[in-house]
């Protein structure tokens, strides 16, 4: 006999109560199988569903799932689980913690709505050259190299490759989705994070487009996991202050907006807190 499960429906990183990344959650999802949860991910057709259960060792136990399978974490999914319960009146504004795959992580609510991440110190796994990268997005390695950054895989929960590009080339990139996720697979990495860095009198630090296809996500608007990292690539290479604002998803017409908050001593990064905002877009029924 099919069940019907209840899906909600969440922008999350919504700019100004508008745009940011559309994410599936399940409350309740202890009965089910991870077959189950990857048949609804799929049915719900977003970059990842969060599936919720209680936990012995924290709040929460959250699991995530692209279209192609389970991921560790997800930024944009954590934010849309705990937006949702706050604004349905499962949870006040406080701390919380989640149990995933990525480790037991801090969440803050805070009482106007806004959720705030704990994700786990960067760790930097790998550096590339600007003309291994290039032709992947179509582009000259020398709008690579202009930068003079560096392109690094970091991961504060996932593993991405950040990637520079100078300013005004951010739009006009001709990603190849099938080589992307034969380099993603080759190497370990889940996506291509590439931004540009805005003018100083910019509210926004920079403006990103993320690309996944390994996992299902040609392109995404929102990326909570990929911004922590980029934030300590940022403090790092440039030592900017700790506070960021990204923006994502203009190239979609579909523009987020992530803050991200980095703690330092002499240079060590010891938080990355990663927030923003989500609306509620509704709900579907999944028959499993």
């Amino acid at each position: 006999m099919l069940k019907n499960i209840t899906v909600e429906l969440v922008n999350a990183f919504t700019a100004k109560g508008q745009g940011g990344n559309p994410a599936g959650v399940v409350l309740n999802a202890a009965q089910l199988s991870d077959e189950q949860k990857l048949t609804i991910a799929q049915t719900v057709g977003y970059s990842e569903t969060a599936f919720v259960c209680e936990d012995d060792i924290a709040d929460y136990a959250v699991s995530f799932f692209t279209t192609a399978g389970e991921v560790d974490f997800c930024g944009h999914a954590t934010l849309a689980t705990f937006s949702i319960m706050f604004q349905k009146g499962l949870l006040k504004s406080g701390i919380y913690t989640q149990h995933t795959k990525a480790g037991i992580l801090p969440v803050v609510i805070e009482s106007n709505g806004r959720v705030v991440m704990e994700q786990q110190l960067p760790q930097k796994l790998a550096r590339f050259s600007y003309q291994e990268i290039a032709s992947y997005l179509g582009i000259e390695s020398n709008v690579l190299g202009s930068t003079e950054l560096p392109i690094e895989v970091i991961s504060t929960g996932l593993p991405d490759l950040i990637i520079p590009v100078s300013s005004g080339y951010l739009d006009i990139l001709v990603p190849d989705h099938e080589k992307i996720a034969q380099f993603c697979k080759a190497h370990d990495i889940i996506g291509f994070h590439v931004f540009e860095l805005c003018d100083s009198n910019s509210p926004v630090t920079a403006s990103c487009r993320n690309f996944a296809p390994l996992f299902g996500i040609p392109e995404e608007s929102a990326t909570g996991s990929a911004s922590g990292a980029l934030a300590c690539y940022l403090h790092e290479h440039l030592a900017l202050d700790g506070e960021y604002s990204f923006e994502q998803g203009r190239a979609m017409n579909c523009s987020s907006l992530i803050t991200v908050s980095i703690e330092a001593q002499r240079s060590l990064v010891n938080s990355v807190k990663v927030g923003g905002f989500a609306k509620s877009k509704g709900w579907m029924t999944v028959p499993i």
